[in-house]
């Protein structure tokens, strides 16, 4: 698969750190380009059905790089109640949402949208993240010491707060991170 990606042109579009790290370590070159999309959805969907529309939309905006391969991913947190949780607008937000998640399950969706010769593909890959609990001066510590406000469900697993409030997950790893990696390897291998 590598060897026929070589002479085309590949795009992430996602101007996420942690993604753009993860699609590199798959020994993809690629460039990154983004662009503006409406990521309104229908608040009667599931959070599955609503990972998968913004991704979607996301690599739709792109129908004009038929020639290229395109890749959009949208990763969303819900919790035991099956609210989704975003990104916090603040920090306190944040500590808001770390405090209802701690000491319980919650699932990271991801979904992955692509686009290759003019065909969009998606799937949607699912992993149940456990906390301990956790006091109040970690979770403030966190906050104030890391960027909480870039990231689904205020965390990220590979921070401070993944490496001493991580119980246990139970899928993939790096869907945690922001991408599914192994999952976005076979299916990429399957569509090209």
């Amino acid at each position: 698969m590598l060897e026929n990606l070589k002479n085309k042109t590949v795009i992430l579009g996602s101007q996420s750190p942690r993604r753009k790290q993860l699609l590199s370590g798959l020994g993809i070159e690629f460039e990154v380009e983004v662009r503006e999309t409406d990521e309104y959805v229908d608040p009667n969907l599931s959070a599955i059905e609503a990972v998968r529309q913004i991704a979607l939309q996301k690599v739709k905006a792109f129908a004009d790089k038929s020639d290229c391969l395109v890749i959009c991913a949208d990763t969303v947190v819900v919790s035991t109640a099956g609210e989704i949780l975003g990104k916090p607008k603040t920090a306190a937000e944040a500590i808001q949402t770390l405090e209802n998640l701690s000491g319980k399950k919650h699932l990271v969706i991801t979904a992955v949208a692509t686009q290759w010769q003019g065909i969009v593909h998606s799937f949607v890959e699912t992993t149940t993240v456990y906390f301990h609990v956790l006091d109040r001066d970690e979770i403030d510590y966190y906050v104030t010491s890391f960027s909480p406000l870039d990231k689904a469900g205020s965390y990220g697993i590979q921070e401070w707060i993944g490496l001493i409030g991580i119980e246990k997950i139970e899928g993939e790893y790096n869907n945690v991170v922001g991408l599914p990696t192994a999952r976005l390897y076979q299916e990429l291998k399957n569509l090209i």
